[in-house]
């Protein structure tokens, strides 16, 4: 450690001692957006000013990996792990868990939100979930206090094809408030207007207290939607308005930590669930969400915590997803559970100014549904078809040396192994896993509503007496 960072570092212990109260979390994601959508990571972009404010009064990440798709990389924020580990690599018939689905988060996982609430935190999941829509497992059975939002993407809701078929018989898009259905959702245009007003009384509501907040947006997933007052703000696509927006938003939050002296003493995490589609900017790497490729997985990543992490710096540090619930537990004060194996590491020391990492990755691996399609230690990505990249070199993945060094090859060929034989690969199942929830009684809430949909595919649709009325 360098002087500076180690007087940045003992700057941040005083400030802590001087305040023991111990801190607030706020963690924000979008949904979809692209490495290079946002300002710190394009600075041409010129409409997402409050997180740029971020990047330059805290912490950018350029190696902050997550999962290729949405259920499975909220699976990684909740509980620390890979995704396979949990069961939640991908739905029971689809990459994503879908409405009805009788697999979600199995309530026996020790999510963040309720190793939290061991210590005192009030706890709130404000947006959209996709983890599962039946009753046990919605963010209440899940260690938050309250949940507002959608059970799973905005986009699993009745659309017809052009020439009428439907893509899937989705029942209507529900809005729910902890565990009940308020209304159907059939206009987009305020949902990243209500969340924020949602997640601001939250915050205001529970000044005295240490809290978590944890704010998963529904944008810039399609079907694309901004508020009025939005459209046609960039002057370029919905999309890019849709991003402005949520720029907006973020603005609000740090606004009001600011205005309740809450800010010194909040950690506040942004990030992308997944790399952004063919609709975002992901230069300069390489594919899209839905692929393990760099374009897939890593994603635009910023910390902000005035008087502990430092402003302006930047870390190419391999971080993931799995990361938020160990540090955050670390800060808390709250023990993991010491029953299950945690894979995301201890970032505290990093974020205060560091530049080691607790328990850093051995190697850091790359899941398509259950399939092992490549492994990352330093600057070496080996996929599983034999392709080596340095991405220090070739962060777009565009030139294979696996012939220049054979060694690297064998060596990381070995941690492909020991993941195959810890969590499996494809249809052989790793011992060290644990299985997905599964649904006890029959299908309810909206799906009980539509039996003519035939929905879901494999299981039948059961009424239940008493269902909500959409």
């Amino acid at each position: 450690m360098t002087r500076r960072e180690w007087l940045s570092a003992a700057s941040a212990v005083a400030v802590r001692a001087a305040n023991p109260k111990p801190p607030n979390f706020v963690l924000i994601t979008c949904d979809d957006m692209g490495y290079a959508d946002i300002e710190p990571y394009r600075p041409e972009v010129g409409y997402t000013p409050h997180l740029a404010r971020m990047a330059k009064e805290g912490m950018r990440f350029t190696s902050w990996y997550a999962a290729p798709v949405c259920s499975p990389s909220r699976a990684a924020l909740m509980t620390g792990c890979y995704p396979k580990r949990v069961g939640l690599s991908f739905g029971s018939w689809h990459a994503v868990l879908m409405p009805g689905d009788w697999h979600g988060l199995n309530p026996s996982e020790i999510t963040v939100a309720r190793l939290l609430q061991t210590k005192g935190y009030a706890t709130a999941c404000v947006g959209k979930w996709h983890l599962g829509d039946q009753p046990e497992f919605l963010p209440t059975r899940h260690g938050f206090d309250s949940f507002y939002g959608l059970p799973y993407s905005n986009d699993m809701r009745p659309a017809p094809k052009a020439g009428g078929a439907m893509d899937y018989p989705h029942p209507p898009l529900p809005l729910l408030r902890n565990n009940d259905v308020l209304r159907e959702v059939t206009d987009q245009d305020s949902l990243i207007a209500d969340y924020t007003q949602e997640a601001i009384t939250f915050i205001e509501k529970n000044q005295a207290k240490p809290f978590f907040l944890y704010l998963p947006h529904s944008m810039v997933h399609a079907p694309l939607a901004a508020g009025k007052a939005w459209r046609g703000k960039t002057g370029k696509s919905l999309y890019e308005d849709s991003v402005a927006e949520i720029d907006d938003s973020v603005g609000q939050i740090l606004a009001t930590l600011q205005r309740l002296k809450l800010d010194t003493n909040t950690l506040v995490i942004f990030l992308s669930d997944n790399g952004g589609t063919p609709r975002a900017n992901n230069q300069p790497l390489r594919g899209n969400k839905g692929s393990t490729w760099e374009g897939g997985m890593r994603v635009p990543a910023l910390a902000w915590w005035p008087g502990h992490v430092p402003k302006a710096r930047t870390s190419d540090a391999i971080v993931s997803n799995m990361d938020i619930l160990p540090t955050f537990a670390k800060l808390a004060g709250a023990t993991l559970p010491a029953n299950r194996k945690i894979d995301g590491q201890e970032l505290s020391a990093l974020l205060t100014g560091g530049t080691k990492i607790g328990s850093p990755y051995a190697a850091f691996y790359f899941y398509h549904a259950n399939q092992l399609k490549a492994v990352r230690r330093g600057p070496w990505k080996l996929h599983s078809s034999g392709e080596l990249y340095d991405l220090a070199a070739n962060i777009s993945e565009a030139k294979d040396v696996a012939t220049q060094h054979p060694q690297v090859v064998r060596e990381l060929q070995a941690k492909l192994a020991e993941a195959r034989a810890d969590m499996g690969d494809g249809s052989h199942a790793g011992p060290n896993v644990r299985p997905a929830g599964k649904a006890k009684g029959p299908l309810r809430f909206w799906i009980s509503r539509h039996p003519e949909s035939g929905f879901p595919p494999q299981a039948p649709v059961k009424a239940v007496p008493g269902a909500p009325v959409l």
